[in-house]
């Protein structure tokens, strides 16, 4: 469980970073940083991406 949680890990935060670096998703950075809103929604956007493609991986297997 733990090494999925930590896959789960990597694949957001790498979901997370494009998501950051295209301007047309997240055209400015908030005055809150990581802790605002905006960057919020985009986490849990990217921990959902991360579990779809890990249970889809593995509904294939």
């Amino acid at each position: 469980m733990e090494s999925q949680a930590n896959e789960v890990k990597q694949i957001a935060t790498q979901l997370l970073a494009a998501m950051l670096a295209n301007p047309h998703i997240y055209a400015t950075v908030s005055d809150e940083g990581a802790k605002g809103q905006q960057e919020q929604e985009l986490m849990i956007i990217a921990i959902e991406m991360a579990e779809n493609l890990i249970t889809r991986v593995d509904n294939k297997k």
